[in-house]
């Protein structure tokens, strides 16, 4: 038996505030995630002889350390299945980009195994098991927009406007470990209610507590910002970055604005980029754009729940 083309979406947290930590070191955060429509796509085939393998490399990741592996054989040991999986990936979301790749990859290799498996587990318990994975596998098998507490583990159903947004990932990869143990990391930001965010449930709301540390340590990031600013583009970092997002919408205008700073981009490198409505300042706007770098430009429709949600009873 082989399951085919099992989306693994990408997130985005719409704010993200860190309101603490706690004894043991783990940050206590307030953000929302929402789920978008880019992402990656895994192939899995049910072996009889209980073996985990995997059939593609994932650069500087043992197949030990792989999340999906290590997501099929925590399902496995807490079942006793004694069926194994070939798991095969083909990945679209930029990692160390604060999307959630690695996170939704594990999510999605679970829900489709408790299914081709017919392990059965609730999706409570999947959730508890995807914990030690990472903060952010929960919220994936959670299946929902989701207002979250704690280390990202405590979810609330939220429902969200119908937006687009255009995803923008600058020349550089973020570590997430690397920013929350940097001293100058906010870490007492007030606590907020769902109702304070459900009163503007947009990215307008709110901030990101890490932009500030990763702008100071990867200038590329810095460089993005400046220049998608500069085009009067209302963008924010996603997760721990490095990517960039700025809401619109409808999936129609996303593209559009994808459009006109894919061509702002391509002015520059060719020395005439002008920002709209200026008439003077060349020479700086130039150099704004000159600095930035963008690996990946794409429009994304938001997503109201996870393609997988009812794969759980």
């Amino acid at each position: 038996m082989t399951l085919y083309d099992i989306p693994a979406p990408a997130k985005i947290n719409l704010f993200l505030h860190v309101v603490g930590r706690r004894a043991d070191g783990y940050h206590l955060l307030q953000t929302v995630f929402r789920f978008i429509d880019l992402q990656d796509t895994l192939h899995i085939e049910v072996r009889r002889d209980g073996q985990i393998t995997r059939a593609y490399d994932l650069p500087g990741v043992a197949e030990n350390d792989d999340l999906c592996v290590r997501a099929a054989r925590a399902l496995q040991a807490a079942t006793g299945c004694t069926q194994g999986a070939h798991i095969d990936l083909v990945k679209r979301i930029p990692a160390g980009g604060g999307l959630g790749g690695g996170s939704s990859d594990a999510a999605s290799v679970m829900m489709a195994l408790n299914r081709a498996w017919n392990t059965g587990l609730s999706r409570e318990a999947l959730m508890a098991l995807a914990l030690p994975l990472g903060a952010d596998v929960p919220v994936f098998i959670f299946g929902q927009s989701a207002f979250a507490e704690g280390v990202g583990e405590k979810l609330t159903a939220v429902t969200l406007p119908e937006r687009a947004y255009v995803i923008a990932q600058p020349d550089a990869s973020v570590p997430t470990m690397s920013v929350f143990s940097d001293p100058d990391l906010t870490r007492d930001s007030p606590m907020i209610i769902i109702a304070d965010f459900l009163a503007r449930p947009t990215s307008d709301f709110g901030r990101n507590d890490l932009e500030p540390v990763v702008c100071k340590r990867f200038e590329p990031v810095s460089n993005a910002l400046r220049a998608l600013k500069q085009m009067g583009v209302a963008a924010r970092m996603s997760g721990s970055g490095a990517c960039l997002f700025a809401e619109y919408p409808s999936f129609a205008t996303a593209v559009l604005a994808e459009q006109e700073i894919a061509a702002t981009m391509r002015a520059a490198s060719r020395g005439s980029a002008i920002s709209p409505g200026r008439t003077s300042g060349r020479a700086s706007t130039d150099d704004v754009y000159a600095a930035a770098r963008f690996r990946l430009l794409q429009s994304c429709s938001g997503l109201d729940e996870h393609p997988l949600r009812y794969w759980i009873a």
